[in-house]
């Protein structure tokens, strides 16, 4: 690619989803890292030739980054990525695949040079600000397995009866991304995920947190010693008096205008095409989640940063 078009990329923010300075700080940090997992994987194998003998790349380290995060803001194909660079479509999808990786290890930028990498870190940083953390599940719609697969059945979800992989989703009190869980089935229900991640556990054992969640997690409050905040049961089934559905709707709507935030990070994360619907392998979603949360983390980082007055 000549560098006119890797200019333009760069510099139009509507094309990578990113600032210049956050592209520049990503090619910094990555680029070392790219060239050292990829000696190793030279030096790991029987060779007949020595180190670096042979092709050249085509595609240095700043086109595999640009190629990546344009396929995770459009969910661009890769034929059409492989016609822009100028390559072959599998070394496209062979850069993707190995650059996608490093964006999902870096995890959730929360300020400068502090990143929350696993769900008990989360906790812990909500614990040691006093944040309110919240909670929900989102579904990304995915491929249906081949027929004759024995699980097939379990990428159905109950809510959208659409094939779909569901996530759970940690946000501070003000919408910010903190973390994004691996990929789970579809079928599988919001409480059952947030007990497999460890998230009751952590709760439990851990410090003093508040967490809002929807009714998807009823039952966690007197798992976790109240520390999940669902919404509240009714106490009336039939014939409440009007004094009483009052106060019920007074208190749910409470909840819920807390609890808000919550869908406005998702709805950030789904800006970016690959997560509205996933059109790749489904062994690909949990690198592809995580590394959408961090790069969107980063980018409203920075964009707090360069608000903040001087």
């Amino acid at each position: 690619m000549g560098n006119a078009s890797r200019a333009a990329i760069i510099s139009d923010r509507m094309i990578t989803g990113l600032s210049a300075e956050v592209i520049a700080e990503l090619v910094t940090e990555l680029g070392p890292l790219w060239h050292e997992r990829h000696q190793a994987r030279l030096t790991s194998m029987p060779r007949k030739r020595a180190v670096g003998a042979g092709a050249k790349h085509r595609l240095v380290f700043v086109d595999r980054l640009l190629a990546t995060l344009v396929h995770l803001r459009h969910a661009t194909t890769h034929d059409v990525l492989a016609c822009w660079f100028g390559v072959d479509r599998s070394t496209l999808t062979r850069a993707i695949t190995e650059v996608r990786p490093l964006l999902a290890e870096r995890g959730c930028t929360v300020g400068p040079g502090v990143r929350l990498r696993t769900l008990a870190e989360v906790i812990d940083h909500l614990g040691a600000d006093g944040k309110t953390g919240i909670v929900d599940g989102t579904e990304i719609r995915v491929r249906r397995p081949a027929a004759g697969r024995k699980d097939r059945d379990r990428f159905t979800s109950g809510r959208s009866r659409q094939n779909a992989v569901k996530t759970m989703v940690v946000t501070d009190g003000d919408g910010r991304v903190l973390f994004c869980s691996p990929a789970r089935p579809g079928s599988c229900a919001d409480i059952t995920h947030a007990r497999q991640v460890g998230l009751v556990t952590l709760l439990a054992d851990g410090p003093v947190v508040e967490i809002l969640a929807d009714a998807g997690y009823q039952g966690l409050g007197a798992q976790t010693g109240g520390r999940v905040i669902t919404p509240p049961h009714r106490t009336f089934k039939k014939n409440a008096p009007g004094w009483y559905e009052e106060m019920y709707e007074r208190r749910r709507k409470a909840h819920s205008s807390r609890r808000i935030r919550v869908e406005h990070g998702i709805a950030h994360l789904k800006n970016r095409r690959v997560l509205t619907r996933h059109l790749g392998r489904r062994e690909h979603m949990d690198h592809t989640v995580q590394a959408v949360a961090g790069l969107l983390s980063h980018q409203q980082t920075a964009d707090l940063a360069s608000a903040r007055p001087m």
